[in-house]
């Protein structure tokens, strides 16, 4: 418009432009007023790009990222856990938030990569929820709930609230009715035999008997088919030693490993032996 309007002065000789064709603000010409250019305001942008239909959908995205996520969180504060209600609550909807964003300036390519990270991000979320406590884990569960709010959140981000709503069900049901089913389990005595797991031997001597008392655990070991996979060495009380033997075999018969114990105490320089099991991955 403004090469326009010089071309057009240059055209007429107007005496108000200069060589270069261009009407000096500082005065004369009153008759002619150009038009002053300004930058559009923020205020201006947002009506002129503001779609009704647009913002409809993302209330209602949110809006079900909040209330799926209410219920899953409303359990998880009931159980007292880190991550409650208002935990997941803002997970859900900052994912819903960002999935929404992604779709409206970028289409469905831009959503996904942006689902990719909150997937990842998430990740680091949940690893700060987990603790270990000696043989125990904690914050798995929770931090496996935060995950699906996320996934809820990002579902309502894409418009698929119905899927949203499906995963908030299944999450509940896992949190809720499972809880007494993996308790029963939970309660089952453990099967050695059946089951699966990380077995050691603990034998414990004087300590400047460990290299002989090592050997003998690997020989011993070895001559009943129970090889070791690793034997570490600890230090004891009253100038002891342990040693530490982590079986490979991960299925054993108790009765036979009571035996081999009593066995091993029969030995010259061991002065305590026995087994442990642990499920532990």
């Amino acid at each position: 418009m403004l090469d326009r309007l010089t071309s057009t002065m240059q055209s007429r000789g107007s005496p108000c432009a200069d060589s270069t064709g261009i009407r000096p603000w500082n005065g004369g010409c009153s008759d002619m007023h150009l038009p002053v250019i300004r930058r559009k305001g923020l205020s201006v942008r947002f009506i002129e790009t503001f779609d009704p239909q647009s913002y409809a959908d993302t209330a209602i995205s949110l809006t079900a990222a909040f209330l799926l996520a209410t219920l899953i969180g409303a359990e998880r504060q009931y159980r007292q856990r880190t991550a409650g209600l208002r935990t997941n609550v803002l997970v859900s909807i900052g994912a819903a938030t960002f999935v929404d964003l992604a779709m409206r300036i970028e289409g469905s390519e831009g959503a996904v990569r942006v689902i990719a990270y909150v997937v990842s991000g998430i990740g680091f979320l949940g690893a700060g929820v987990i603790m270990k406590e000696g043989m125990n884990v904690r914050g798995l569960n929770t931090a496996a709930t935060l995950w699906c709010s996320a996934a809820v959140g990002s579902c309502a981000g894409a418009d698929m609230v119905a899927e949203a709503a499906l995963l908030t069900l299944f999450v509940m049901i896992g949190n809720t009715l499972l809880r007494p089913l993996a308790n029963a389990i939970n309660r089952t005595p453990f099967n050695e035999m059946a089951s699966e797991a990380h077995y050691e031997v603990r034998v414990i001597c004087p300590s400047a008997e460990i290299p002989q008392t090592r050997d003998l655990l690997a020989e011993f070991l070895e001559d009943h088919k129970y090889s070791a996979a690793s034997i570490d060495e600890r230090k004891g009380p009253n100038d002891t030693g342990e040693l530490v033997a982590q079986l490979v075999s991960t299925a054993v018969n108790p009765q036979e490993m009571d035996q081999m114990m009593e066995e091993l105490l029969t030995r010259s320089g061991v002065l305590h032996a026995g087994w442990e099991v642990s499920t532990r991955d």
